[in-house]
């Protein structure tokens, strides 16, 4: 069974996520959803999308869409999440959720309550290269791990970009660093104590955020994130007997990962693949019964704790404790 999905806005991030699904068996986007009539049906012919609706709730009421990419601003995440849900759709919705966990709580329990599938949207995830890196440390290949080193960042020069909008929502530990929040989490488990930094900018969000995250197991990371900075794209994984370097981690464009122990650098070749394809084929799968989504409840949850103790920290000046 293909699954259908529906497109709850018309965000430039819509193409990156229509070019994965091109290339699947799995899934087929059915329709678009938008609040100018003329701009989401011309929308729609452009990408040979069949259905073309001129609300939200118009989208969410097609009795054929299994499914919504929720790709909205970072405010109205969960609010259409969890109306999509309602209304007996299941959800990928892009990251972040929030930056509050007791929000993600509730969504996944609306999830729960309604027989449906929620999962956010951690494109960077489902890529082969992730999976690979994953394998070579639990392999061994760098001996114990003691240190992670993250970054992203992009220059926004538009004033008017929603990235840089407060009431939407935006900034630097939304928009990028969350990727950063999201490998230290993923390599490392969940923190126990956390330390933020801000520089503030648009219209009062982090146009620059840099984080420190303590771990069990004495690992330590470090992150930085930002809107007004030179493109950067980078994780370093250190061991006591070595390190692993990726330097496309997030779109992985150009993958592959460097095993670097003394002098001696080792290329790991990785296989090139379409992370949005892969991920809307994961809950497509999930949809059937085929396991479960990558990236669940537990998950989220994790994230957004993290999240809002980092923002926590920042507005104090005081490192923050993550209740366990």
């Amino acid at each position: 069974m293909t699954a259908q999905w529906g497109l709850l806005s018309t965000a430039r991030i819509n193409d990156a996520f229509l070019a994965g699904v091109a290339q699947s068996r799995e899934s087929a986007v059915l329709a678009v959803a938008g609040r100018d009539r003329d701009r989401v049906r011309r929308y729609a012919a452009e990408r040979g999308i069949e259905r073309a609706y001129d609300s939200y709730e118009a989208l969410l009421a097609d009795p054929d869409v299994d499914a919504v990419y929720i790709s909205l601003p970072n405010s109205l995440h969960l609010e259409w999440a969890r109306r999509a849900l309602q209304a007996g759709k299941h959800v990928l919705c892009e990251k972040p959720l929030s930056r509050r966990a007791a929000d993600v709580r509730a969504a996944f329990d609306d999830a729960e309550r309604h027989d449906r599938l929620l999962t956010e949207a951690f494109m960077w995830r489902h890529h082969p290269q992730t999976a690979r890196l994953l394998e070579l440390i639990s392999s061994g290949a760098i001996g114990r791990l003691r240190v992670i080193q993250a970054s992203f960042s992009f220059h926004y020069a538009d004033p008017g970009d929603v990235r840089l909008s407060a009431g939407l929502e935006g900034g630097a530990l939304m928009d990028v660093g969350c990727y950063c929040v999201s490998a230290v989490r993923l390599l490392a488990g969940e923190p126990e104590l956390v330390s933020g930094t801000q520089v503030v900018g648009g219209d009062g969000v982090d146009v620059v955020f840099s984080g420190w995250l303590r771990f069990p197991g004495d690992v330590t990371a470090h992150f930085d994130s930002g809107l007004i900075l030179d493109d950067r794209h980078c994780l370093e994984v250190v061991g006591e007997a070595g390190s692993l370097y990726v330097a496309d981690p997030w779109h992985a464009r150009t993958p592959g990962i460097e095993l670097r122990r003394g002098r001696s650098t080792e290329l790991i070749e990785v296989a090139p693949a379409n992370s949005y394809g892969l991920e809307a084929d994961n809950l497509a799968a999930a949809i059937r019964g085929d396991g479960s989504p990558l990236l669940g409840r537990d998950d989220a949850e994790g994230q957004a704790q993290v999240l809002e103790a980092l923002y926590a920290s920042a507005d104090s000046g005081v490192p923050v404790a993550i209740p366990r």
